[in-house]
């Protein structure tokens, strides 16, 4: 009788694991040398197997043949498509051990723990600015910059991140690549593909609340209602004992009572914000820059809140519900007079 298993009997000097055959172990020990001798002919990056330099080509390919079952979204790599589908199946493995929320994906939950551990490597050389994250410096960088190097030809409005470009441009070309199955309506963007699916179709969001019903369409935004309900205050301050919900609100209690941190002033009328988000939403107005797109009607918006709140028009999506019967409304102004009227034939009293 032949024997499957076989004895790992090839070891490594170095680090003592060990292999099965002495092609692994010779593999292996590129780790320990260094050696890369698989090298990409287009921008000369090196690897130690040859089938990392199969996934790496694929970035300069465009060839993404593993795809999302849900929302049809591609990538280069199968460990890419494993750690995106946990968006859709709200598995978080990684978990702080100091406030208990969890994570998609380790980098994610390293990111995190600067919070608590209060490290920001990533320096800002104008203003001394520091942050725990190297892509919250690039945006905070634009503040001096004011860098909006994507630029689009024909109407000659520029973006600073070169996805709003793209999404702009499909708008002005009406170009919608992402098509629905369900009705052959089609959109620029896979996000709104999605959104599409979830309301026209299914009548409901891709997440809720567990307390409420309300519903959501993506897992942070309900992360961020239920503690209108838990109470939970995860942001607290080094200075004194206040706690607050969101990390924003923390952020504006440092800069009003510690004077701790960075205004972000407006060069234009002079008000002053905590974060940058708000900030940069403001700039928008004065500029005149509408970068979130309406896929229905071509309509442009400053903030991606006033995009959703239009988006509503078009839609027959309801998220709020109704704690008494469970009618779902498109608008929350809607559910209190409804449960009004399902309290009283209850006998119960609702305050105005």
């Amino acid at each position: 009788m032949r024997v499957h298993a076989r004895k790992k009997q090839y070891k490594c000097v170095i680090c003592d694991k060990a292999f099965s055959r002495p092609t692994s172990l010779s593999v292996h020990m590129r780790i320990h040398t260094a050696d890369k001798p698989y090298k990409c002919q287009v921008c000369n990056k090196a690897f130690c197997q040859v089938t990392n330099l199969d996934n790496h080509a694929r970035v300069h390919t465009g060839d993404k043949p593993y795809k999302c079952k849900v929302c049809d979204k591609a990538f280069c790599q199968v460990t890419n498509l494993n750690n995106h589908l946990r968006i859709h199946t709200g598995d978080k493995p990684y978990k702080c051990q100091l406030c208990e929320k969890a994570f998609c994906q380790v980098t994610n939950l390293n990111n995190h723990l600067r919070i608590h551990s209060g490290d920001k490597p990533h320096k800002c050389q104008a203003c001394d600015k520091a942050f725990c994250q190297v892509s919250s410096l690039n945006t905070h960088m634009k503040v001096h910059t004011r860098d909006k190097p994507n630029k689009y030809q024909v109407c000659v409005k520029a973006f600073s991140p070169s996805s709003t470009l793209s999404t702009h441009m499909r708008v002005q070309m009406q170009d919608k690549p992402y098509k629905c199955l369900l009705c052959d309506k089609s959109f620029n963007n896979s996000r709104r593909l999605q959104e599409h699916k979830q309301c026209k179709h299914f009548n409901r969001g891709l997440y809720h609340c567990p307390y409420c019903g309300v519903q959501f369409m993506r897992m942070h935004e309900v992360n961020h209602h239920v503690r209108i309900h838990t109470g939970a205050k995860p942001y607290s301050c080094t200075h004194c004992s206040d706690r607050f919900t969101h990390h924003s609100q923390l952020k504006t209690h440092l800069l009003k009572s510690h004077n701790e941190g960075t205004w972000f002033i407006c060069h234009v009328c002079q008000k002053k914000f905590s974060v940058p988000g708000p900030y940069r939403d403001h700039l928008r107005r004065h500029e005149g820059v509408k970068p979130y797109v309406c896929s229905e009607c071509s309509k442009g918006f400053c903030t991606e809140s006033e995009l959703k709140s239009h988006q509503l028009k078009h839609s027959d999506f309801k998220r709020f519900c109704c704690g008494s019967c469970g009618k779902y409304f498109k608008r929350k102004y809607s559910v209190k007079p409804h449960f009004r009227k399902c309290s009283n034939k209850l006998g119960f009293s609702f305050p105005m």
